[in-house]
């Protein structure tokens, strides 16, 4: 396993900004304040196109599970933060919660293909402030997975990235955004990569 905990105050050697936030700095990991208007979304249902929020990426080659550990003071509605593997701006998945209201958020992913976005959700509470998130890849496919404590983990689904050849590389890492308000604050408290804990599927 690969673990980034931040502990050198520094982004980790191989990783890089895609749109850089507001403000950076490392307190109990990675934490993040968002620009205002940021997004990734590309298209369906509300015709528009963003792809200006904040990844922390490397390039990864071939299979990997990819985990990370938010905590997130969400302030406006649509404030995310969470985990994201990406071709290009036409081919990427996001998993992350999503604030609604006071009441209740959203625990959802972002699948896009072909340059369009779907949008798979749960409700959950907005009295949830921590969480694990984790994709695995096998081949072009995607386990996503969310937990509580990084031991549990629940299913949220699989999915295909059609622009992925198997075995080709991936930028992965961590993002957060705020389509509607700003300075959103976050933190990762670890990146961890790993050998891929997606178990094969029986004959």
């Amino acid at each position: 396993m690969m673990r980034h905990d931040f502990a050198a105050q520094r982004i980790p050697d191989g990783f890089s900004w895609l749109g850089e936030p507001q403000a950076f700095r490392f307190e109990r990991g990675l934490a993040v304040t968002t620009k205002g208007g940021t997004d990734f979304w590309q298209a369906t249902h509300y015709g528009f196109r963003r792809d200006d929020g904040h990844c922390l990426l490397t390039a990864r080659s071939g299979d990997f599970s990819l985990e990370t550990r938010a905590e997130f003071s969400p302030r406006t509605r649509y404030d995310q933060c969470g985990i994201m593997v990406r071709v290009d701006e036409k081919s990427w998945i996001k998993s992350s919660v999503e604030y609604e209201d006071a009441q209740i958020s959203r625990l959802g992913s972002v699948v896009t293909n072909l340059g369009f976005s779907d949008w798979a959700t749960q409700d959950i509470s907005s009295s949830v402030r921590s969480l694990h998130h984790r994709i695995s890849r096998r081949g072009s496919d995607f386990l996503i997975e969310w937990s509580a404590d990084g031991v549990e983990w629940h299913q949220m689904r699989i999915a295909h990235l059609h622009a992925l050849a198997p075995g080709a590389a991936a930028r992965i890492g961590v993002y957060a955004c705020s389509p509607l308000g700003e300075s959103f604050e976050c933190r990762f408290v670890t990146i961890d990569i790993d050998e891929n804990r997606w178990l094969a599927p029986e004959p």
